[in-house]
């Protein structure tokens, strides 16, 4: 053999194609590749965006909360505003009452009576309801509070008599009912 000749190895073996070798890559790749300055250029942008958005949100989200909080101020400052305006007609009566000179005491109870009536309706339509047990009812301490035990021909624990009778607000115990309750036999 001469020395530029082949060698029989070398005319068999084929030259390598190397575009199966490297893994695909997708277009936006290549170009980022090819041009870095024009793929950070898109980053910024795109992390101006995403920014803006967030800056917008956090912005929004404060907003809600800011205003959330002035409506419960406000809620807070001006919840009785109803209430009082259905005790007006209370005190109205109550002014016109003391005004009459020379009233007799059957005026003034009907006075009296006249007052209590609009009392009622407005603690009715502000859900402040009383609670006044009928005489047997059993003993209930988250509603009724008990002065006294006595003896008594009903079931033990049940209520005697209600000497003060106590009131619910929105079905949340404003004052108990004070009753005596009856003692076991």
């Amino acid at each position: 053999m001469t020395p530029n000749e082949p060698r029989p190895q070398d005319a068999t073996v084929a030259p390598q194609d190397t575009s199966t070798t490297q893994p695909a890559t997708p277009d936006h790749e290549t170009d980022a590749a090819a041009d870095p300055a024009a793929r950070l250029a898109q980053l910024e942008a795109r992390h101006a965006e995403v920014s803006e958005s967030f800056l917008r949100a956090k912005a929004e989200a404060e907003n809600t909360r800011r205003r959330a909080e002035e409506e419960m101020a406000k809620a807070r400052k001006f919840a009785i505003e109803s209430f009082a305006e259905t005790l007006l007609p209370v005190c109205d009566s109550r002014q016109a009452a003391i005004t009459i000179p020379n009233s007799t005491p059957d005026h003034r109870l009907e006075g009296l009576y006249a007052t209590l009536r609009p009392l009622r309706q407005a603690l009715e339509r502000n859900k402040v309801l009383p609670i006044s047990p009928p005489q047997g009812t059993k003993f209930d301490p988250h509603q009724h509070q008990a002065i006294s035990v006595v003896p008594a021909e009903q079931d033990a624990n049940t209520v005697v008599a209600v000497l003060q009778k106590g009131y619910l607000i929105n079905d949340r115990v404003l004052r108990p009912a004070l009753v005596t309750v009856s003692a076991p036999k």
